[in-house]
């Protein structure tokens, strides 16, 4: 890779002692130890950024171990993974937040162009932004997807933090923001204000009551995202073992699940796990297994986001008597796996290719059979006329 050179001046080497069988992931791993990798075509690239002045933390020594990494290479290396597969480093905290921030942006950058998935562990959650402007650079649309007890919005006037940092996403220009999902979000933590902009911006909430009660009901949102921004704390802090955080939450085994549906969309390039700061034995065991799953469900991705040929779906015309609106279903016949197809005006040329094909599953089948125009389409199609 050209920007071998360019990207290893943001990283520090991996600080790791250990021996590893054959089997497990350490002895599998190209890492940033002496030599910066070289780079080649797709794959995985794990990152450390100890980075919390969003979140209002004094940068120390401490926050720069990074005990998952240990716990990381323990775990077996799938016999069926193929990919290439790196540990660039850590990426230590700049002089100033911007500058934290311009490093993430410009190895994200390179990392996608070459279809490598960066997965960015560490700081406070506000460095989606920075993962976001990567996507800019690239002159891409981007649905983001946030796992997250709240909205984090804030307003436009707040300085960045982990905490309100989305606002700082919707009012750049120009804006690449497409749609915006979150996953677990707890009503105690989300303002009036927060849900009149999301139903105002046509953007997507699947509450962690509604994610207990049927997860068929969040997959979608995890299918339709280019970048998943995960906040650590999300989970419950019994999982963790750990005095702070959340009374509810998800389970260890819920987050697992969530990262391993995230890597089979065949549209997410890029995933952060943000605000790993309260560090227990269990939860480095845990944000080890979130990584692995994340990873296997990309070596397990059938490839099957129905954009060109659509030989291999099966197809199914609803037309809703109310509206008026005819809805045009496609299953995949390799994934058993739902889409929806949303018309936008052709003088948007090829802007929305990626965008007008929402996922579905069944039920939203089902529903438009009743007469229903499901809540996806319908959001999807406020946004694209």
């Amino acid at each position: 890779m050209s920007a071998k050179n360019d990207l290893s001046i943001y990283f520090s080497p991996v600080e790791i002692d250990g021996s590893w069988n054959e089997e497990q992931i350490g002895s599998k791993i190209n890492s940033y130890r002496v030599t910066f990798p070289d780079l080649e075509k797709k794959g995985y690239a794990l990152i450390y950024v100890p980075e919390f002045r969003g979140d209002s933390i004094d940068q120390d020594d401490s926050l720069l171990i990074d005990e998952f990494r240990s716990e990381f290479y323990k775990l077996n290396h799938a016999v069926l993974w193929q990919q290439n597969f790196y540990d660039l480093g850590t990426i230590k905290p700049g002089n100033e937040l911007k500058d934290t921030i311009h490093a993430i942006k410009s190895v994200v950058f390179e990392l996608i162009k070459i279809q490598v998935i960066p997965i960015i562990i560490g700081g406070s959650q506000d460095l989606t932004l920075a993962m976001y402007e990567a996507y800019g650079n690239l002159e891409q649309l981007v649905n983001i997807c946030t796992i997250d007890s709240s909205l984090d919005l804030g307003t436009p006037d707040q300085d960045i933090s982990a905490n309100a940092y989305l606002s700082q996403i919707l009012v750049k220009r120009p804006c690449h923001l497409f749609n915006l999902a979150n996953i677990g979000l707890q009503i105690p933590y989300a303002g009036a204000k927060e849900f009149e902009l999301f139903e105002k911006l046509y953007f997507d909430i699947c509450r962690l009551g509604e994610f207990n009660s049927d997860f068929k009901k969040a997959e979608p949102h995890l299918r339709n995202a280019d970048l998943i921004s995960i906040d650590f704390t999300s989970i419950k802090a019994s999982e963790l073992l750990f005095k702070g955080g959340n009374p509810n939450g998800f389970y260890a085994e819920q987050i697992c699940q969530i990262s391993r549906y995230a890597g089979l969309s065949d549209k997410v390039t890029s995933m952060g796990i943000f605000n790993y700061l309260n560090k227990t034995e269990v939860s480095n065991k845990l944000l080890a297994q979130i990584i692995w799953y994340f990873i296997d469900g990309v070596e397990n991705r059938t490839g099957d986001f129905p954009i060109g040929s659509k030989k291999d779906y099966t197809k199914f015309t609803v037309f809703i008597e109310e509206s008026g609106h005819e809805i045009i279903f496609y299953k995949s016949n390799k994934s058993a796996r739902w889409w929806m197809e949303v018309p936008y005006p052709p003088k948007e040329g090829t802007k929305y290719d990626r965008h007008h094909l929402a996922p579905c599953y069944l039920e939203d089948y089902e529903n438009a059979m009743k007469n229903q125009i499901p809540d996806l389409w319908w959001k999807t199609y406020q946004k694209l006329v």
